[in-house]
């Protein structure tokens, strides 16, 4: 089924591009909306197979974005409190959904290669699809409460961590999915409660399908994080270990979810070792 490109009107011709050209341009896509129906629209061609060919495409140092929000350092970041606190959290949520979809197709463009499964683009083609609707769900639910993505500050943080692991699918598969996302397993479920306990059962359910989702993130960056050490000799915990320390610049905290992260397979004698208290 055809769609348009949402920045330059013309339908998609799915059959003429490959997957990396189509992950670019989603990742050259500024309007947030635009980049989440693109997200979806590739990726149901992707099942229907009218996209064949994986190729091979450079993509952008960094995604294209709309002018608003202002990003700034997360210190300066509002503080989260009644109504308004609400409307922030959401925001901010949104904000990472956002960053998200854009790093799964980065996995896609930046790091394809003809010796892994159709399954890694699989995943990943998911994984991006899966985001778009996590980011559209929390736009509508920002439109129903008077607000719109953009309205208020964001950080950079997420790509900044991205363009660090830029080099090496290991190195993004460690921080990306089994830091930042596997941190989003451990933080939700008292946003749900706290949600929940302000009355705002729809913000809590949209929350609750993303942390549902997010397991299986978490998933396909333990399997493959797994799967391309192994191909290259190494051993996957310690490597992990290494990676983290070496690329990501936060501390690894307790508490953790540990039932969601045993549902994805992430052992805690991965991310135990690097615990800061």
């Amino acid at each position: 089924m055809p769609t348009s490109d949402p920045e330059s009107g013309r339908p998609v011709n799915w059959g003429a591009i490959s997957l990396t050209q189509a992950a670019c341009r989603i990742l050259e896509t500024a309007l947030p909306a635009g980049k989440a129906s693109l997200s979806a629209a590739t990726a149901a061609a992707w099942r229907r197979s009218d996209i064949s060919e994986i190729g091979v495409s450079a993509p952008p140092e960094r995604p294209a974005r709309p002018d608003q929000p202002v990003l700034q350092h997360p210190s300066k970041m509002p503080r989260r409190r009644g109504a308004a606190g609400r409307i922030a959290l959401i925001h901010a949520i949104a904000h990472i959904e956002l960053n998200a979809i854009d790093l799964a197709w980065d996995m896609i463009a930046r790091f394809a290669n003809p010796d892994l499964p159709r399954d890694f683009y699989d995943d990943w083609v998911r994984v991006g699809e899966e985001e778009a609707k996590h980011f559209t769900l929390l736009n509508a639910r920002l439109g129903t409460l008077g607000a719109a993505y953009g309205d208020l500050p964001a950080h950079d943080g997420l790509w900044q961590s991205a363009q660090e692991t830029a080099h090496d699918p290991l190195a993004r598969l460690a921080v990306a999915p089994l830091v930042l996302e596997a941190r989003g397993l451990d933080v939700t479920p008292a946003m749900i409660e706290r949600l929940d306990r302000a009355g705002d059962t729809q913000s809590a359910d949209i929350l609750r399908i993303i942390l549902a989702e997010e397991i299986g993130h978490v998933a396909a960056g333990r399997r493959w994080f797994g799967y391309i050490a192994q191909e290259r000799g190494l051993d996957p915990a310690s490597t992990f270990q290494a990676l983290v320390s070496k690329h990501y610049r936060g501390a690894i905290k307790p508490p953790f979810n540990k039932a969601d992260r045993e549902a994805a397979g992430f052992e805690t004698d991965w991310y135990e070792p690097l615990t800061t208290t």
